[in-house]
């Protein structure tokens, strides 16, 4: 795979690309996201560097949940290796933006070069992104957005119920909020229509003498005030005259 290619596939930095070439690893990570997330290429790329404390014939190719875990077990025990949890935990579920943020990190602690691309300190792994990206009928529901942010793996590692029902909510709860914006940025799309109390509030508020003014014997009018908008609103009585049925008796 050529430089060009393999830079717009990934997604990396162009210094961390070229780094990557020049290790001569075994494969070329042509996912990132899916090829870095058992960790192998993460030690192998560490035995370069270090080769009698990461030997690469004690990590497993492995891309069971037991395999990745038990590999990333042993990358992190070594003390000269610092890496944030929620990046590991994010690249063992394949989770959008954590092995790229990842591989910048290893980057930076092993040749003491900084990245201009680098994440905030703060990295949210969710496919927000990418829904921006897409049009807006694409995007995903609510439970399409449950299955891209909660992998299977996530709750094999960790089956609580209570812990994946949190997520869950989170998940929803910023579903929810984007979808909210989106209606006030587009309410033309979602057919909204003003609410009540917003069309009576741009109404003029009649005076007392209009409100209780009669026109006629058979008509008048009252006046109410609605305490929660303010806005003033007046109500028709219509008077409605029966006629008087007479009954009719046999003797």
């Amino acid at each position: 795979m050529s430089y060009t290619q393999f830079y717009k596939k990934t997604g990396l930095p162009r210094e961390v690309v070229k780094w990557l070439q020049s290790l001569d690893l075994s494969f070329y990570p042509k996912n990132v996201r899916r090829d870095f997330s058992n960790g192998f290429l993460v030690a192998e790329i560490l035995c370069r560097y270090y080769p009698q404390h990461f030997p690469v014939r004690s990590y497993d190719k492995g891309t069971s949940l037991s395999a990745k875990q038990r590999n990333w077990s042993q990358i992190e025990s070594k003390q000269n290796l610092h890496l944030m949890k929620e990046v590991i935990d994010g690249s063992i579920h394949c989770k959008p933006g954590a092995a790229e943020l990842m591989v910048q990190e290893v980057y930076t602690l092993l040749t003491n070069r900084s990245i201009r691309d680098v994440q905030g300190p703060e990295p949210d792994f969710t496919d927000q992104d990418y829904q921006e990206l897409l049009p807006a009928l694409a995007r995903s529901t609510a439970s399409k957005a449950i299955k891209n942010n909660l992998r299977m793996s996530e709750v094999m590692a960790e089956p609580d119920i209570t812990t994946n029902q949190r997520k869950t909510e989170a998940i929803l709860q910023r579903h929810l909020e984007h979808k909210g914006a989106e209606r006030v940025s587009d309410p033309g799309r979602f057919k909204v229509r003003p609410h009540l109390v917003r069309l009576a509030a741009k109404n003029l508020v009649p005076s007392s003498d209009e409100c209780f003014a009669s026109s006629g014997d058979t008509t008048s009018k009252l006046c109410s005030s609605s305490t929660r908008s303010g806005a003033a609103v007046c109500f028709k009585e219509i008077k409605v005259h029966q006629p008087v049925r007479r009954c009719l008796v046999n003797y």
